[in-house]
């Protein structure tokens, strides 16, 4: 078992990576004294596959689990079911002393985090991430939110979880789709902070979607080291540091709105098609060499992951990117790549530009 430390002063906290060691995590969260009542936010389909386990590996320390399913995807993270989910925690936590665990993936865990930090004025919780891109990014820094009709996670709080449980065995049972989904955030990490991991993922995609266990240990291992290291540094997001985690989510998270959450793009799709969006207006601004951005745009294409946009309105997009909430005293704002390893931030970028890096992204018509 890795483990690395997210250091925060009062708000510390472990990041736990390991493989089939699942028996561990009730022994971990006795040591962390946050209460014997646990809720498990999860959806049915984590709950069928895990539940028992997660059962088996909590019960024998002491704890009394309630399991509580929300619907699978984007559509969980919504005022309906956060409200639904406070009113049945209370229910349960009548003269008890409730934690809450987030099992599942990012959606699980913005919601379940959301809802530790408004019940009671919040309450402790745990991340036990299922997916490859909650494992590297989502569980890991403590942005918690859900969603509203017009943009994505436009209602959150900073709330930092008391435990990361990393186990990588809970990959083998994902669709290769959301492996594929996970690697956005990894190509993301390696454009932004470390050309090795690039180049690692560019060379060894094959064995990672494979689900080799030596590579996805690496991959999560570095990806969990430099979200640690930067949100160390910005924790509440106000420094220009963790802005950085942003690539691709500019444009990817209009994409997502535009496209009413459906499942024609999930995360970590609309990432990788914002991330490209990201390329262009770089290598028009003259930051970015094409050569690079070529080898980004193969990157990403080999995995699996599109290129190309399409039944999404481009006015749509450009609506829900007007409404993002990273614009900055009515600037918009850009994470860019500058190289392999490198980006920056630019804001105030014409809108002409961004309407053709998203126009960019579109199909031809001759094709």
């Amino acid at each position: 078992m890795k483990k690395i430390k997210v250091n925060l002063g009062k708000n510390s906290y472990n990041i736990l990576i390991c493989s089939n060691e699942l028996d561990k995590l009730g022994p971990c969260l006795k040591r962390l004294n946050i209460g014997k009542d646990a809720v498990i936010v999860t959806n049915p389909g984590i709950k069928k596959l895990f539940g028992s386990k997660i059962k088996k590996a909590l019960v024998p320390s002491g704890f009394n689990i309630r399991f509580e399913t929300v619907p699978d995807g984007e559509r969980a993270k919504s005022e309906k079911e956060c409200l639904r989910l406070l009113n049945n925690i209370s229910i349960f936590d009548a003269q008890r002393r409730v934690f809450i665990i987030a099992l599942g993936g990012g959606v699980v865990g913005d919601l379940a985090g959301f809802t530790a930090s408004i019940y009671k004025r919040g309450v402790p919780y745990v991340q036990v991430p299922t997916t490859l891109l909650s494992q590297v990014d989502s569980a890991i820094g403590g942005k918690t939110a859900i969603d509203l009709s017009v943009g994505k996670n436009l209602v959150g709080a900073f709330y930092q979880p008391k435990l990361v449980f990393s186990d990588i065995s809970f990959l083998k049972s994902l669709p290769e789709k959301e492996i594929v989904s996970g690697l956005a955030e990894v190509i993301k990490y390696g454009i932004i902070k470390s050309p090795g991991l690039f180049s690692f993922v560019e060379k060894n995609y094959m064995a990672i979607l494979n689900r080799d266990k030596k590579c996805l240990n690496r991959i999560v291992y570095e990806c969990s080291l430099i979200k640690a290291g930067i949100i160390e540094k910005d924790e509440m997001d106000n420094k220009n540091v963790r802005v950085m985690l942003n690539l691709g989510h500019t444009i990817g998270h209009a994409i997502e709105a535009a496209a009413d959450y459906r499942r024609s793009y999930n995360h970590g799709q609309a990432v990788a098609l914002g991330i490209l969006s990201s390329v262009y207006i770089a290598e028009k601004m003259g930051l970015l060499a094409e050569t690079v951005g070529q080898r980004i745009k193969n990157t990403i294409k080999n995995i699996g992951l599109p290129v190309k946009l399409k039944n999404v309105s481009l006015r749509n997009i450009l609506s829900a990117q007007s409404r993002d909430k990273k614009f900055i005293h009515g600037k918009n704002r850009f994470v860019l790549p500058a190289g392999i390893g490198r980006a920056v931030v630019k804001e105030g970028i014409p809108e002409s530009l961004v309407k053709k890096a998203i126009q960019s992204l579109y199909e031809s018509k001759k094709r």
